[in-house]
């Protein structure tokens, strides 16, 4: 991704090379993201088509929580909004309203992209703001394999060298401590101005030669491995991942054209590795395809991203477990800020500050939001779950937990990557319920004017959706014009 986009973004006057090699493995299970996505590939004008063609696409429009909140409880965390409001109040505020004055209409029905969800039903949203159908968005699942073959040749075609090789050896600056130069196995030395360092969980540049150090996250996300097989193709062809809780982790399941991945992402102390491997073959809809294979993780982040004359891109910056398909998206993060503050020689620090100011408070709102999925449960059914409901969390989170308890409000902080919607679906999902309303809705409205607008948007969704074409005929239709 990263070759991809400079090679884009610096047509000439920059040599890019890029080195790694066939003999090391990649993580490979990233292969659902979110709506972002989009714009990265649009940005290097990737045809949608060819794309969802060539990595064995299909369509993502939020993802569905089982177990979390209570064990036999599940949720939708949609892409988009809840219709759209009205008057000054959000959304769910009149649905509140509805609430207290007896409406049984779940949350999720005056969501677009859960509409077209509960039904395996996909269409890219409508242009005309007005109508309902404009109000949710889609990411998608993809083979992370096929997707790096894919931008490779992207790359390739636009001058980057591709090195075939190991990394034996970092040369530092006896005068600047930048990294000089990298040694490969076979003697070979490359000199750049500029390395980007995106060798995974080993940080080989950004830790192991400058000693960047790295904040461990474990105390409040404790999962810190997974085991993932990949399945073949059966029951319905989701136009969403699904996330489900067990007793020492969660399980995901994304669909592809070509197969479905699943994986067990949990906590060490609490499960061995030859147990999770049973429990994700015990839960998969077809037959496994691959031997289940373990990846060791820490969850945290480097201390400085951009350390001297190294950007950390990637596993290499910092990790945190793939329950909300962020991975992929800090790629591309990392990527736009680079872009955004790219440096001249010198390497003025107020620019590398910048960098990491904004790469740091980023991870640190990701992070929030995840440590929000474990927090709320109720479940006490297991050690882990117990250990969850019970942490201290970030100060940065508490606050707007306890906004959000006492009158629904969803308060937003600079760089959050989840909007109000994301945070909503969570909330709710797994019964934070607020105990009082906004003050402005005994102003603006009255319970029956909320339980009528409520049925009203629930309607026109449901209307929506039936409109729409199955996923598996959309992804059909795409990828063979």
């Amino acid at each position: 991704m990263t070759a991809a986009a400079l090679a884009h973004a610096l047509p000439s006057g920059c040599t890019i090379r890029l080195v790694e090699s066939d003999e090391i493995g990649t993580v490979g299970v990233g292969e659902a993201t979110i709506p972002p996505i989009r714009l990265f590939n649009e940005t290097l004008g990737i045809d949608e088509a060819e794309f969802v063609r060539e990595t064995k696409g299909s369509f993502k429009l939020g993802i569905e929580f089982v177990n979390w909140g209570r064990d036999g409880h599940r949720y939708f965390h949609p892409f988009g909004t809840y219709g759209k409001p009205f008057d000054l109040l959000a959304v769910h505020q009149h649905w509140l309203a509805a609430r207290a004055a007896g409406s049984t209409i779940p949350l999720e029905d005056l969501c677009m992209a859960w509409g077209a969800a509960r039904s395996n039903r996909f269409a890219r949203p409508l242009g005309d703001p007005r109508h309902v159908g404009s109000t949710f968005d889609y990411a998608y699942h993809f083979d992370a394999g096929l997707y790096a073959g894919f931008l490779r040749r992207y790359a390739e075609a636009r001058g980057v060298r591709r090195i075939e090789g190991k990394v034996a050896d970092v040369t530092l600056d006896g005068e600047t401590g930048h990294v000089a130069s990298v040694t490969l196995a076979d003697g070979h030395s490359i000199t750049a101005e500029l390395f980007i360092d995106c060798s995974g969980f080993r940080g080989l540049l950004i830790e192991g030669a400058l000693e960047t150090g790295y904040d461990d996250w474990r105390h409040w996300l404790p999962c810190d491995r997974a085991v993932a097989v990949p399945g073949s193709s059966a029951g319905p062809f989701t136009p969403y991942t699904r996330s489900t809780a067990h007793g020492a982790g969660w399980q995901w399941r994304i669909p592809l054209q070509h197969r479905v991945g699943n994986g067990y992402v949990y906590c060490s102390e609490h499960i061995s590795d030859d147990e999770a491997a049973a429990t994700v073959l015990g839960n998969i809809d077809g037959e496994p395809l691959a031997e289940p294979r373990v990846l060791r993780f820490l969850t945290g982040r480097r201390r400085r991203f951009w350390n001297r004359n190294v950007v950390a891109i990637g596993l290499s910056g910092g990790f945190m477990e793939p329950l909300e398909s962020t991975s992929i998206h800090l790629i591309q993060a990392g990527i736009a800020k680079l872009l955004a503050l790219f440096p001249d020689r010198d390497f003025d620090p107020m620019v590398t500050d910048e960098y990491n100011r904004i790469a740091i408070t980023e991870f640190e709102r990701i992070r929030d939001f995840l440590i929000l999925h474990y927090k709320l449960t109720e479940r006490t059914d297991t050690p882990l779950w117990r250990y969850c409901r019970d942490m201290a969390v970030p100060d940065t989170l508490a606050v707007k937990i306890e906004h959000f308890r006492r009158n629904g409000r969803l308060i937003a902080r600079d760089m959050d990557l989840f909007g109000p919607a994301s945070w909503l679906a969570v909330h709710v999902g797994q019964n934070n319920i607020p105990h009082g309303d906004d003050p402005l809705i005994g102003y603006l409205t009255d319970p029956t004017a909320s339980r009528s607008f409520v049925e009203r948007l629930a309607g026109a969704i449901s209307r929506t959706e039936d409109a729409m074409p199955l996923h598996a005929d959309a992804v059909r239709q795409m990828i063979t014009g």
